[in-house]
C-alpha cells in the first residue's frame, strides 16, 4: 500500500491547488499539494514537506480533514488530507527536477472545473460542501494511473 498525504489549504475562499506534469498525462493535473510518505516519516510530517517541496509554504498542521483510499490496478492507495494553516510563503524551493509546474490559489467554485480526477475531486467538493459524513472516501478503481517522476518520493 502507498501512503500518500495532502494539504488543503484555504485562504480568501480558495483552495491551494498545484499543477503537476506525468509522463503519462499530455496536460498537468490539478491536485492539493502532497505526495508519498518516506520511510519512518508521520503523516503529518509528510504533508508538510511535500507542501514545502512543491509550494515553498510553510504551514501548521490543523488535524486531518478526511481519508480516501483507491486502487489503481494492483497498486493500492492511502491518501491523508490534512487542513492546514499556511504561516507565510518561503520562497518558491522547487528544483527543476520538481514535477509541479504551476501552484495556484483556485476560487471554490471552480475547483469541480480544475481538478479532473474523482479520487481527488469527489472527496475534496464533498468536505468544502460538508457533505462527506464519515470523512472517508472509498473507490475501487481509480479511474486513473499515474507514472510517477524519477526521484519522486
Amino acid at each position: 500500500m502507498i501512503h500518500l498525504a495532502t494539504a488543503l489549504a484555504i485562504r480568501d475562499g480558495s483552495v491551494l491547488l498545484v499543477a503537476s506534469r506525468y509522463a503519462n498525462h499530455s496536460q498537468p493535473l490539478w491536485n492539493l499539494p502532497g505526495g508519498r510518505q518516506q520511510p519512518g516519516e508521520l503523516l503529518e510530517e509528510t504533508v508538510a514537506r511535500e507542501l514545502f517541496e512543491e509550494t515553498g509554504l510553510r504551514a501548521e498542521v490543523l488535524g486531518l480533514a478526511y481519508l480516501s483510499k483507491s486502487y489503481a490496478g494492483e497498486e493500492h492507495f492511502l491518501n491523508a488530507t490534512f487542513a492546514i494553516d499556511v504561516s507565510g510563503f518561503a520562497g518558491d524551493q522547487r528544483t527543476e527536477r520538481d514535477h509541479v509546474v504551476a501552484v495556484e490559489w483556485v476560487p471554490l467554485d471552480q475547483i469541480g472545473q480544475r481538478v479532473a480526477v474523482a479520487v481527488v475531486r469527489e472527496p475534496l467538493i464533498a468536505y468544502l460542501g460538508d457533505e462527506l459524513p464519515r470523512r472517508y472516501a472509498g473507490f475501487h478503481d481509480a479511474g486513473i494511473t499515474i507514472e510517477w517522476p524519477d526521484g519522486c518520493e
